[in-house]
């Protein structure tokens, strides 16, 4: 049986399935600018719980959005399956997103089939509002740490973000819940839009500094054609390190790792560190490693695509590993995006995925 309860068609006859704990023989691929596959975010589930202003805005899609059929989703052994193949080309970070991943039904089982596969961190992003019930056996699956998403400590400007009926106290308690599981370090991602949650900075960096968990800012982005995005709704991030760092003075560090999309910054008082995610007014196409997974099995190359590439037809078929594997190599070895850097009124109109369906 599969995550759905349905009969899974024996495809060992054609395709016999690697031991998920076996060696893999990594075999990394760059793309046409030079871009190695490092890091992959899988889609699980196009369903939320919130209707955050710049992901899944109400006015736009509604109580009643049409979700995708539950048969259109990639079962978790498809997603497990098609894992592996991105590992083996050289992806070390899985992350699983959604919609909401905690609403997709089992998630644990999905965890522990991720978790078997060597030499992966594998995390998930979160609105936090289901953490305090998952948490520990989301750990005990195996997954490494979670990130929550958090754009205001007060009630008026949370709820004025996310549109929704949730308070913020109960997405701190899951906030706490995932530390206490032992997913640390816990990451905050803080949305900034300004004019409607700008004044919420301060208050964030305030009640986060010093607490072991690391806050991000992230410039509000024109992903997809719903969120009615202005570019005079922007803040920079520069002006976000500013504003902290007044109060709460800031030093520059190094990325963790080559390709990794926040700048940070470190407290000088040892108080911790917080990141800032630039993509609109500093752009980090040149470095980007990240592949998307769709919920329905699309492959896309860029968080502002404007198409995908059909991968679950391959799993479906009960293709070769070998020709996954091929499909896999030559959509990325033919990536050329770097939307970020050519930005204009002609490609901020564009109709482009949206980020409910693909993650963030």
């Amino acid at each position: 049986m599969n995550d759905r309860g349905i009969p899974l068609i024996d495809a060992r006859r054609r395709s016999p399935a690697p031991d998920a704990t076996a060696t893999l023989q990594r075999q990394p691929v760059t793309d046409s600018r030079g871009r190695r596959l490092g890091d992959l975010r899988i889609s699980v589930t196009d369903r939320c719980n919130f209707r955050c202003v710049y992901c899944m805005p109400k006015t736009v899609f509604g109580r009643d959005y049409p979700f995708l059929p539950r048969d259109e989703l990639l079962s978790f052994e498809e997603i497990a399956r098609i894992a592996r193949a991105f590992v083996a080309r050289g992806v070390s970070k899985i992350r699983l997103t959604g919609g909401e991943p905690l609403l997709r039904r089992n998630i644990e089982h999905l965890i522990e089939l991720l978790a078997a596969i060597p030499g992966i961190e594998l995390t998930l992003t979160t609105n936090g509002s289901l953490l305090t019930r998952k948490a520990k056996a989301l750990r005990d699956a195996g997954l490494t740490r979670v990130t929550v998403s958090l754009d205001a400590l007060d009630d008026a400007t949370f709820r004025a973000m996310n549109d929704a009926d949730y308070p913020v106290a109960q997405v701190l308690a899951g906030i706490d819940a995932a530390e206490a599981a032992g997913l640390t370090p816990v990451k905050i991602n803080m949305v900034v839009k300004r004019g409607t949650n700008d004044q919420a900075i301060l208050p964030m960096a305030r009640h986060f500094h010093a607490s072991g968990r690391i806050l991000r800012f992230i410039e509000f982005m024109d992903v997809g054609s719903s969120n009615d995005w202005k570019l005079d709704e922007v803040l920079p991030s520069e002006q976000v390190v500013k504003l902290i760092d007044a109060e709460l003075p800031l030093e520059p560090i190094d990325a963790n790792y080559p390709g990794e999309v926040a700048q940070r910054w470190r407290y000088r008082d040892g108080g911790g560190e917080i990141g800032v995610i630039s993509s609109v007014t500093r752009a980090f196409c040149a470095s980007c490693t990240r592949a998307r997974l769709s919920t329905d099995g699309k492959l896309y190359t860029c968080l502002f695509a404007q198409s995908g590439h059909d991968l679950r037809a391959l799993l479906r078929q009960q293709r070769p590993e070998e020709e996954i594997d091929a499909a896999l190599a030559a959509i990325w070895r033919s990536r050329d995006d770097r939307y970020s850097e050519l930005r204009c009124a002609a490609t901020t109109h564009a109709k482009k995925i949206e980020m409910s369906y693909i993650g963030g």
